[in-house]
């Protein structure tokens, strides 16, 4: 068993994701604004929708929903995030976009303000899971849509589950990700205690269903960047390398993609994602 640890302090957890915030941006946002739009897509967001994104990153969900015309409040607890959001929504003309340094334990929002709050890879990651939704139900508007989208099962997720290969054969000693319990982004891959923690939050009618985020890779370089810029976690594995070792690593990825894709440097990746909605 793993040992228990405190969780991180509120500042840590803003000073790792400012750090990342570069990265992130550039590497892992536009495969999570990609899923954003597939997210989104038959749901009845549009003009005038009251929309929050929760832990928003650089605009995975919130632009998306913009796009359609909703008047978005997107919250991040780095304010690096929010600052590339802004960037993004400047960028493309979308001005009905405010983006709000906020921890989203503590959402300093009134009550039944929005029609629609959703969070991608965002609340499942905080330490308090359970206040972080309550938090999303509070602030939605009694018969309006919590939606929240968490990774699936690790070997479901292809791009973590390649570079973890590929470390423990370059590695020694290599562990990978814990399992008990396992780490903060994949505590939500079982459908059915998916669906218990939004009912534990007060929300009902729960729906989780499944869906595929496809993930292009140009180059096991291109993934590398992905690993090292989408969590600590992953930072700290490819900072922790060797020169040799990353060598290695980069050698082993690039004949799984070429593998893949008959040739080919780069390939997809897929990536399950469990989407669940509920009402409060």
């Amino acid at each position: 068993m793993t040992t228990p640890t405190k969780p991180p302090t509120t500042d840590r957890i803003r000073t790792a994701w400012d750090t990342l915030a570069p990265g992130f941006d550039r590497h892992t946002t536009p495969h999570t604004m990609r899923f954003g739009e597939q997210a989104l897509a038959g749901t009845t967001i549009g003009p005038g929708t009251r929309f929050l994104d929760v832990a928003a990153g650089s605009g995975a969900l919130a632009l998306p929903a913009a796009r359609r015309g909703a008047r978005v409040v997107a919250v991040d607890i780095a304010p690096a995030m929010v600052e590339r959001l802004t960037a993004r929504a400047r960028a493309e003309g979308l001005e009905h976009v405010r983006a709000l340094v906020m921890d989203g334990e503590h959402l300093d929002l009134d009550d039944d303000t929005f029609d629609v709050s959703a969070s991608l890879n965002g609340v499942s990651l905080f330490p308090d899971l359970g206040r972080g939704l309550a938090e999303m139900a509070r602030v939605t508007r009694p018969g309006g849509t919590v939606l929240v989208a968490a990774f699936g099962p690790l070997q479901k997720a292809e791009f973590i589950a390649w570079t973890v290969g590929a470390l423990r054969a370059a590695v020694p000693g290599f562990a990978g990700l814990p399992t008990d319990p396992p780490p903060l982004p994949f505590r939500l891959t079982d459908p059915e205690r998916f669906a218990a923690v939004l009912h534990e939050a007060g929300l009902a009618q729960v729906t989780v269903r499944q869906a595929v985020m496809d993930m292009p890779f140009g180059s096991a370089a291109e993934l590398l960047d992905t690993i090292r810029s989408s969590h600590p976690l992953g930072a700290q594995w490819i900072a922790g390398l060797t020169e040799a070792q990353s060598t290695e690593v980069r050698q082993i990825l690039d004949g799984m993609l070429r593998e893949r894709s008959g040739g080919a440097p780069g390939t997809v990746l897929h990536t399950t994602i469990n989407v669940a909605k509920g009402t409060p």
